[in-house]
């Protein structure tokens, strides 16, 4: 007797009409159409004889295996290179049986490595340690099971900051066609690069005014050209490479061999007794060997007793003590290196005593009277030190002296001489002193004070900045006493930027200067000095200046330096005149 058969899932029949994705075929099998998921499960099938009431059935477990599918979170990824930076990158995958995750990158699988990579437990995230620009790729995330394989491809993009990779000492001797200096340099985005040195910018495609240095931009590469070389082109080029993340410098030196440079000629003066320092500073490199000659003879010979030379690697000193005129005249010094040599002549000239200053003027008053001159033509070849003032009544025959310091007088060329009686009649004359001595007296200039007047006059101030920069000598040049003594100055100054006066100094009045200290840097100052004697106060005499701006600091060991073969100090010439 024929059976029936029947399909049931999950305790259901199975639907034909429903859906066309099952069909029973003609031997009873259940063939199903592209198969879901949801058709896992029991399927039953089930025979019945009607006629005789008889049922059997067997059941069918399936299960369905689902190739993975797999996306990634982010499909680019950014990231800064050597900046210490991780970064994690991220997928997702779906399928049964669940699928495992792998990593690969230029199509090698990814090891577990904890110092660079790391991995979440289920795979789907790969962490990358410490970046680097090497950390650049693409990666793919692959999942797997039975049923298949899908993959997903992530880019890591590096940025890096630029990092310089080629630079170069170079030398070259004085009056080269030229040379050309080379800077390379990596980065993500490409880096700019550009130049400086002590004194100057230059960026790419940057030529000097003279055309003697250009600048060439190139690929990860700049190259600086120097033309006609020039000794004062020696020293540190500073290769600057930048970017949006950052920038990296490297220094590279450029030496210049040269031949010797002297300065001169020079005179100095000196006399006999006095002994003089004529010192011929050198710059060269490699460093010359000097030697002084006079005549053709090299010093010091045995006839030169008088004469000593004292060396430094930069320079050379030749101490002379002239006992005689002979040893007035030409000195040669020579400097001589692997590149050149130099010469230059130097002449020691007797030195004069200095030509007689001129009064112009004598302006007056009842004690006092103020000098103006003009200052001598001829100095006689070294500096003033004083100026001799002398005067006396016209009645009497004794001149009386007072020596005023040319430092503190020169710059206003005015002298004031005290101690004289009223309405008197006087002469005065003026010297000029040097190291040698003292010179020709000018002519007599006569004046007459003026009548007693009761108050002091204002002093006539001057002044300067003194070595610090923040303090500063008042000069106070005394006026007309009035007839009586002075008795003091009074003193106030400030800050023009401030309200308020410093509080009010009492100065003797046997003073010459007042010493102002501790002033602010780069401030303008104002000072009033009013003089006081037994009848009154004059008026008030007012100053105006300003300090020096503050200086960079020094390093205390300026002195002891050493120029090495990148570069050298240019030394001058110059010349020490000792006064006994």
């Amino acid at each position: 007797m024929p059976s029936v058969i029947i399909w049931k899932h999950k305790g259901r029949d199975v639907q034909f009409k429903k859906d066309v994705r099952f069909v029973m075929l003609s031997n009873n099998y259940l063939q199903i159409r592209s198969i879901k998921r949801t058709d896992e499960g029991t399927y039953r099938c089930e025979g019945r004889i009607l006629a005789r009431g008889e049922i059997n059935f067997k059941d069918i477990q399936v299960v369905v295996n689902v190739p993975p599918t797999v996306r990634a979170r982010q499909t680019t990824v950014n990231a800064t290179a050597s900046m210490g930076e991780s970064v994690t990158l991220s997928c997702e995958a779906d399928g049964f049986p669940e699928p495992e995750i792998s990593w690969t990158r230029r199509g090698e699988t990814i090891e577990d490595e904890e110092d660079k990579f790391s991995y979440s437990d289920d795979g789907s995230e790969m962490t990358i340690h410490n970046i680097e620009k090497d950390d650049e790729a693409e990666y793919n995330c692959i999942a797997e099971n039975k049923a298949g394989d899908s993959e997903a491809t992530i880019l890591l993009k590096v940025y890096a900051k630029p990092k310089i990779t080629y630079v170069e000492n170079k030398t070259a001797v004085e009056l080269d066609n030229e040379i050309t200096l080379t800077c390379e340099a990596s980065g993500d985005p490409l880096p700019s690069i550009t130049w400086r040195t002590a004194t100057r910018n230059i960026s790419e495609e940057d030529k000097t005014l003279d055309g003697r240095i250009e600048v060439q931009g190139h690929i990860r590469m700049s190259s600086l050209t120097l033309k006609d070389i020039q000794y004062t082109d020696a020293g540190e080029y500073v290769c600057v490479a930048s970017n949006t993340i950052g920038q990296d410098t490297k220094a590279m030196f450029f030496e210049v061999q040269y031949a010797p440079k002297i300065k001169g000629p020079v005179v100095i003066y000196t006399w006999e007794g006095n002994p003089v320092n004529i010192t011929c500073e050198v710059l060269a490199y490699p460093t010359a060997k000097v030697s002084w000659l006079r005549d053709g003879q090299l010093l010091p010979s045995s006839n030169s007793s008088n004469i000593k030379i004292y060396s430094s690697p930069f320079a050379s000193s030749l101490e002379i003590n002239p006992d005689s005129e002979s040893d007035f005249g030409n000195y040669n010094c020579t400097a001589v290196n692997s590149v050149g040599q130099e010469s230059s002549e130097f002449i020691l000239v007797q030195a004069e005593t200095p030509s007689s200053p001129n009064i112009n003027r004598v302006e007056s008053y009842s004690s006092t009277a103020m000098v103006e001159f003009e200052e001598p033509d001829s100095t006689g070849g070294v500096p003033i030190l004083k100026y001799k003032a002398e005067w006396r009544n016209t009645q009497a025959e004794t001149w009386q002296t007072s020596n005023f310091s040319a430092r503190d007088e020169s710059s206003e060329s005015t002298i004031t001489i005290g101690g004289l009686r009223p309405e008197t009649s006087y002469v005065v004359r003026l010297s000029a002193i040097n190291g040698k001595g003292i010179g020709e007296a000018s002519l007599p200039f006569e004046f007459v004070t003026q009548p007693v007047q009761g108050e002091p006059s204002a002093p006539k101030l001057t002044g300067r900045v003194g070595d610090d920069g923040n303090s500063f000598k008042v000069v106070l040049i005394k006026q007309d006493d009035g007839g009586s003594p002075i008795r003091h100055y009074l003193v106030r100054y400030r800050a023009k930027n401030s309200a308020d006066w410093k509080p009010e100094m009492k100065i003797a009045s046997d003073s010459d200067h007042i010493m102002l200290r501790s002033l602010d840097w780069n401030a303008e100052y104002e000072v009033v000095v009013v003089a006081e004697n037994q009848q009154g106060k004059s008026k008030a005499a007012f100053f105006n200046f300003k300090t020096t701006t503050k200086p960079t600091v020094i390093p205390a060991n300026i002195g002891n330096y050493t120029v090495s073969s990148t570069s050298a100090a240019l030394l001058a010439l110059f010349v020490t005149v000792l006064f006994s």
